[in-house]
């Protein structure tokens, strides 16, 4: 239930003769492909007292319900997607509020990392019961970074330090989607409809989510909650950046540019492999909502990781890293389809270098009920942390520099660093992280657990009848 009102009946009593007023009330209808409505029905009672009875009844065990929002922080971006921010609030999310009595707080943002920075500095979180954004993955992660930054700085956790542990945000986020990529609504709710995520925030649906810190050395760079893509898909963000007065189809040219240039880049990757129940990136148990093994994480009966790092060195196509599904309308199943939202893990898919054919066919498998990792070239693993560090910055780190003729080496790198045009050096790619770039390709991952948590609830399982597959009995 949603809300109730008195309303004006449509026709007079028959008895009295005179219009009278009667109780309706307002609820979450199910709809298809995980979307949902706001429906209503209308009660008919022969007395105005007991009218105000059920109105008053419901409106008290509605108050009761303390995980519903009753004052949220509302942040629009009006630049993102189509630029139909301030539109889809006004006319589809803030009708739903008001009538569900949500008191907001709207600030329409002027500039890039305007809510990051309102969040770390001024906003008086105290007043509200979560925040809201209004956009894309991108405001997303603004928001997000500004909410995670500030709870670290309060409790005196020092962000820099990998031997930190980060402390959980208390306030949830909520996702209304207006961006050109969606990817994170969609992979926790199963939908990009902004009625369906108002609708979410409104019932007080809470679902959390890992978060992981990315650092280089002693430096911290950013927060993921999506893709770390290193090679293909750092490449196409790379190119894409250039393109942006393109709008949303700057992806699919730089991904065809991306895929005819196929650089393979080479590197070593070490990471720590997630052991005990939480499964593996090929068993097909998907998060769903309700999932046994999210929930087991969050019983303490947390994912336990070995001390031994496999180490992996080769030429990659693809360094991928993928928190969650990372589905899509064009992705059904994501880059990782057994992914899940809150275990403590990362699933980490290292695409070694193949044929153009080949690697065609893996990301084909993106978009049909394939498994993309049945490949040999292909490899995937379930990790707690990891790390990568580009070929050219590890022969600065090999014993021989230190042999005779040390000096002349280390000479040549360091002008094969300053001039690559001599193609002595292999090339190196970009971080895709959560759409942004980094500025370091040597970079360390470390998953928090259930770092934040959003108005959602994981993707529902569809009924019989959504099945698109399923066929008719009669």
């Amino acid at each position: 239930i949603i809300a109730v009102q008195e309303k004006e009946d449509d026709s007079p009593c028959k008895d009295t003769g005179k219009w009278q007023k009667v109780p309706q009330m307002f609820y979450v209808e199910r709809m298809r492909q995980h979307c949902w409505r706001c429906s209503n029905v209308t009660f008919h009672c022969s007395e105005h007292s007991m009218c105000l009875l059920w109105v008053q009844t419901i409106r008290e065990q509605l108050a009761l319900l303390t995980n519903r929002p009753k004052n949220l922080l509302v942040y629009i971006n009006p630049y993102g997607g189509k630029q139909r921010g301030k539109q889809i609030y006004d006319h589809k999310v803030a009708p739903i509020f008001s009538r569900a009595s949500v008191s907001t707080d709207v600030i329409v943002t002027e500039r890039a990392n305007h809510a990051r920075d309102h969040l770390k500095t001024e906003a008086d979180l105290k007043k509200y019961d979560g925040v809201v954004c209004v956009g894309g993955d991108g405001m997303f992660s603004e928001m997000m970074h500004g909410l995670v930054s500030r709870t670290q700085r309060e409790a005196g956790v020092d962000e820099n330090s990998m031997e930190e542990t980060l402390m959980p945000c208390g306030l949830r986020i909520g996702i209304i989607p207006a961006g050109s990529t969606d990817c994170i609504c969609y992979a926790t709710v199963g939908s990009n409809d902004p009625v369906t995520s108002a609708l979410h925030i409104v019932v007080g649906d809470s679902q959390p989510m890992d978060v992981c810190s990315v650092h280089n050395e002693d430096s911290f760079l950013r927060y993921s909650v999506s893709l770390l893509g290193y090679g293909f898909y750092g490449d196409v963000l790379t190119d894409s950046e250039r393109k942006r007065w393109m709008g949303p189809a700057r992806y699919d040219i730089s991904g065809v540019k991306t895929f005819l240039s196929h650089r393979y880049y080479e590197g070593t990757v070490s990471f720590l492999p997630a052991e005990g129940d939480s499964g593996t990136p090929r068993d097909k148990m998907q998060c769903r909502s309700g999932c046994s093994i999210c929930l087991q994480t969050s019983s303490d009966q947390l994912v336990k990781c070995g001390d031994t790092w496999t180490v992996i060195r080769g030429k990659f196509l693809a360094i991928n890293a993928a928190s969650m599904s990372c589905a899509c309308p064009r992705s059904p199943k994501g880059l990782s389809p057994s992914a899940h939202l809150a275990d403590g893990t990362t699933d980490l898919i290292l695409v070694r270098k193949c044929s153009r054919l080949n690697f065609l066919c893996h990301l084909l498998r993106h978009t049909n009920k394939e498994d993309q990792f049945d490949h040999s070239f292909v490899e995937v693993y379930r990790v707690k942390q990891f790390r990568f560090t580009p070929r050219y910055q590890e022969c600065d780190s090999e014993v021989d520099l230190r042999e005779s003729g040390a000096t002349g080496k280390r000479f040549l790198s360091q002008i094969c660093r300053e001039h690559r045009a001599c193609g002595c050096m292999p090339s190196q790619s970009n971080w895709n992280c959560d759409g942004e770039i980094l500025p370091h390709t040597a970079i360390q991952v470390l998953v928090h657990s259930q770092l934040i948590k959003l108005f959602a609830r994981g993707i529902e399982e569809q009924p019989v009848f959504e099945d698109p597959y399923a066929q008719c009995a009669i």
